[in-house]
């Protein structure tokens, strides 16, 4: 069996360090251990994880390279990744983002 990869999980702030097996999808690994990728709505209807409804995005350090047109459409104006669209092949970081309603991110105070 293939030794977990490093996935370090940052919500609001809390950091919380989980291992994920090679080849397995970001939104899966983070649902199975209990960390939301949804808003208040979407955590009940989203698209179960096929790239559609947008609702399931966060931050991604270092970002993979896309391989869904949604995502790479983020990629290219500066939008927050769809977690759906991620397969864990090695370490990073997730920031899990704070949104309202169905998958409104909100912008951040500094």
């Amino acid at each position: 069996m293939a030794e977990g990869i490093p996935v370090r999980v940052v919500a609001g702030d809390e950091e919380t360090n989980i291992e994920v097996e090679p080849g397995t999808n970001l939104r899966k690994a983070l649902l199975e251990r209990g960390f939301s990728v949804y808003g208040t709505v979407s955590q009940y209807a989203n698209c179960g994880g096929r790239g559609l409804c947008s609702t399931c995005t966060l931050e991604v350090d270092p970002a993979p390279e896309p391989v869904h047109w949604h995502d790479a459409a983020a990629v290219r104006f500066g939008y927050p990744r769809l977690s759906c669209c991620i397969t864990v092949e090695e370490p990073m970081t997730v920031r899990l983002l704070d949104k309202h309603v169905w998958g409104q991110v909100l912008p951040r105070r500094f």
